[in-house]
Parts: structure tokens; C-alpha cells; sequence
């Protein structure tokens, strides 16, 4: 799954992120996209179509590009904030790749990737939230708000217009950023970059220690997010082991996300010598992808762990990922989500 010599392998359009001219067939087929969801969104607004709200505040994390930008980091980071701050999470997700998608089900602990979809799999592990995995996200809030949950995160719903939300908040990948700036299929954008200036909060994700950005900086109304990595977690057991102990060695490092090259680079970052190997976003894996050839550790995502338990051995290992956003980013939010809970405790008459 790796290009020559170690090089990742990317796995979208090259013109979506490169100087590359976007073939006419792909910005026909933005014009039909582009189309059909303006009628939604129209539908939607007229009252055609009708949201649904369960009647406690509602937070979405997502994006408007295709594949990662750092959401689940994020809703990690979410949900234990405001577990610090008294609040009783839970978290809507459609959970992307499960083997029945059409069937709801709560996320437990036990659950396995290809029931629960790999990243509500993560989250629930990290985190112990109640999460709901439902294609229809408003009847996943619905079903956390009667389970006693006093706040929703949606992961990954800036698109599902049918439950309606108190709080929007954009993640960008700041190296990538909204790439050619076209729709889906000739860019890699679900919606216009309007649509993410009309969130209520919008964060940048600039990656870890020596990730590369295009800009490296964010712009105005933007907060800035690191994520940083300290330690590695063995997948047959034990105990974990700092990433420092991986400098200056060669590993082979596993990355099956939206974004690769993020990972690579913050290894890269910590000084560890990175044998590449990039995975299509929500890979499936099997015995014969780790066949590297040569018997070095293998440093892979969180996320990329949780499907990997069965293939682990004492050289394999997960990289958890910590979300840092600054403080005042915490107050803003924190004081909106409040006064949101204040608003539906006391509607007005």
C-alpha cells in the first residue's frame, strides 16, 4: 500500500491538492453536486424538509472537505471537557464502515470495529461516553437524550441538516486547507468555503511537532489546535512506552486516515525514522498488510490500532493523539454551550 521506496501513496485525485489541470468530467460532475445540493439545502430552509432537535443542546464537529481533518481528536477532547465542566455527554455518530450500517446500536466498549465503525469504536474506548451509532443522527440524539445525557456531540454532521444544531464548529487541516477549492469530484470539498465561515467556531489543526503547514498560521476567527503524542501503547498488552524511546531508530509506521502524511510528520517530528506505509482512510486490515519484510517496531493511529488487536505482536504498538486548543477557546465555547442550556431550561413565554 506503500509508493516506491516507502513514499505514501496518495489516495485522492492528484488535483484535488496539486497543481494538476481537474478533467472535464469531474467538473461536470461538480456541477451536478453542486446542484443537488443547493435543492437540499433549499428544501430544508423552505421547511420541505424538517429538522429535528431533542431538545438539549446540540454541538457538531465536522468539516467541509472529504476525509480527515483531526475531528476525532477534537471530540475527544470535547467530551472530556465538558465532563470536567459537570456536563453528561454523548456522542451521535453515523459510525462510517460498520457491517450494518442501517441498524442502530450503542457503542460499547466490547464493540468491534466493523460493528460499531472504527472511530466510534475509538472514541467509546478512550472515553467511556455513551455514543449511539446511527445513519440517522437526529434519531441518535434523540436516543442519548433519553438515556440521560444532557449535551450532544455530533462527529462528523456539519452535512446532516436534518438535526438541527445549537453550535457548529469547523475543523480545517491547516496544511491542506480546501485544496483547489473546487467541489466534490473536482476538489475535495463538500460545500462552499462560505459554509465554513458561518460556523460558530472554526479550529485549525496544525498537526504535531514538525508537521508540515502551507501557511503556519491560522486566520482570522480561527483557533489554533496541536496534537501531541508521548506515548505508545503496546496492542498485546503491558506497559506503554514513551516515543522518545523510539528516536533515532527506524519504525514502520501505519497510518490508514484521511491525512497519512499528519502522522508521519509529527513521528518525523519526535525524530523516529519513518518507514511510510499509507492505508485508504477506514481500511480493513488483514495479516498479509503488515508484511513489511523487515522486523521493526510498527508505530500505527489509534484508530488504525483499534481494528489491529488480532494482528498485534510485542513490536506493534497505538500512538494515542491529544488534542491542546487554547484556554480561551474552552471559555468561548464553554459560555455559549451555557447559555444554549439556559435557553431551553427557560424557553422564553
Amino acid at each position: 500500500m506503500s509508493g516506491p521506496q516507502g513514499a505514501p501513496r496518495e489516495h485522492h485525485p492528484a488535483w484535488w491538492y496539486g497543481d494538476v489541470p481537474v478533467p472535464l468530467h469531474a467538473r461536470l460532475l461538480a456541477g451536478l453536486y453542486a446542484g443537488a445540493g443547493a435543492l437540499r439545502r433549499r428544501l430544508y430552509r423552505v421547511g420541505l424538509l424538517r429538522q429535528q432537535h431533542p431538545g438539549i443542546p446540540v454541538v457538531v464537529v465536522g468539516n467541509i472537505t472529504a476525509g480527515g481533518a483531526g475531528k476525532t481528536p477534537l471530540t475527544i477532547a470535547l467530551v472530556e471537557r465538558l465532563r470536567a465542566a459537570g456536563w453528561n455527554p454523548g456522542v451521535a455518530s453515523r459510525g462510517y464502515g460498520r457491517d450494518n450500517a442501517k441498524r442502530a446500536l450503542w457503542v460499547e466498549a466490547a464493540t468491534t470495529p466493523r460493528e460499531g465503525g472504527d472511530e466510534p469504536t475509538l472514541i467509546v474506548r478512550r472515553t467511556g461516553v455513551p455514543l449511539r451509532a446511527d445513519i440517522r443522527r437526529a434519531a441518535a440524539a434523540r436516543a442519548l437524550a433519553q438515556a440521560g445525557c444532557d449535551i450532544v456531540v455530533c462527529d462528523d454532521g456539519l452535512q446532516h441538516y436534518a438535526l438541527r444544531r445549537d453550535v457548529e464548529i469547523e475543523v480545517i487541516d491547516a496544511r491542506r486547507r480546501y485544496g483547489n477549492g473546487q467541489l466534490l469530484p473536482a476538489g475535495p470539498l463538500r460545500e462552499h468555503p462560505e459554509r465554513g465561515r458561518r460556523c460558530d467556531f472554526r479550529v485549525v489543526n496544525l498537526g504535531g511537532p514538525g508537521t508540515p503547514t502551507l501557511n503556519g498560521e491560522t486566520g482570522f476567527g480561527e483557533w489554533p489546535m496541536r496534537l501531541r503524542a508521548e506515548r505508545a501503547v503496546p496492542l498485546s498488552g503491558g506497559r506503554p512506552r514513551s516515543l522518545s524511546d523510539f528516536a533515532g531508530q527506524r519504525v514502520h509506521a501505519v497510518a490508514g486516515i484521511g491525512d497519512p502524511e499528519r502522522f508521519f510528520a509529527m513521528l518525523r517530528g519526535l525524530d523516529i525514522a519513518v518507514v511510510p506505509h499509507a492505508f485508504p482512510d477506514h481500511h480493513r486490515y488483514s495479516r498479509e498488510d503488515f508484511e513489511f519484510g523487515s522486523r521493526l517496531p510498527v508505530l500505527m493511529t489509534e484508530k488504525d490500532a483499534v481494528k489491529c488487536a488480532e494482528f498485534g505482536s510485542d513490536l506493534f504498538y497505538a500512538v494515542p493523539i491529544d488534542a491542546e486548543l487554547p484556554e480561551a477557546f474552552w471559555v468561548a465555547l464553554l459560555s455559549r454551550l451555557t447559555q444554549t442550556r439556559t435557553a431551553y431550561q427557560h424557553p422564553t413565554p
